[in-house]
């Protein structure tokens, strides 16, 4: 019985993303490269904005069994404190970032959860 094997890798180059599948299925040896827009982010900031909601999202999502619930409220926690820490200027930016990803959020639960990132992190308290 032959294994058929289907290798993937993706590598980032300014918005773009090359993607190679090898050992197409039931079939020869085929190697396939094509290019896809990635989302290109205006900032560095929004970028990782948008990585920090990602995995406070899932941190927020999991299951007892996927993530110990204490290790969770010490995350949380410990973002609420980093953005504690942020300038005025810098609240402020987060804010207007998570504005403009909830607008162009599709899933319903997931905009509700950037919606209420600024006061569920503590910015509004703090925010100029």
């Amino acid at each position: 019985m032959s294994q058929n094997r289907v290798r993937f890798w993706l590598t980032f180059r300014g918005g773009l993303t090359d993607w190679c599948v090898v050992g197409w299925p039931d079939s020869a040896a085929v190697t396939c490269w094509e290019t896809a827009f990635m989302p290109v982010y205006s900032s560095l900031t929004h970028a990782l904005a948008a990585a920090l909601v990602d995995v406070l999202w899932f941190i927020e999502g999991s299951e007892d069994e996927q993530m110990d619930p204490d290790d969770a409220v010490k995350v949380l926690e410990g973002v609420t404190h980093l953005v504690s820490k942020l300038s005025s200027e810098q609240q402020s930016e987060l804010i207007g970032l998570l504005g403009t990803m909830a607008e162009s959020e599709s899933d319903p639960a997931r905009r509700e959860f950037v919606e209420g990132f600024p006061e569920g992190f503590g910015l509004l308290d703090d925010a100029v």
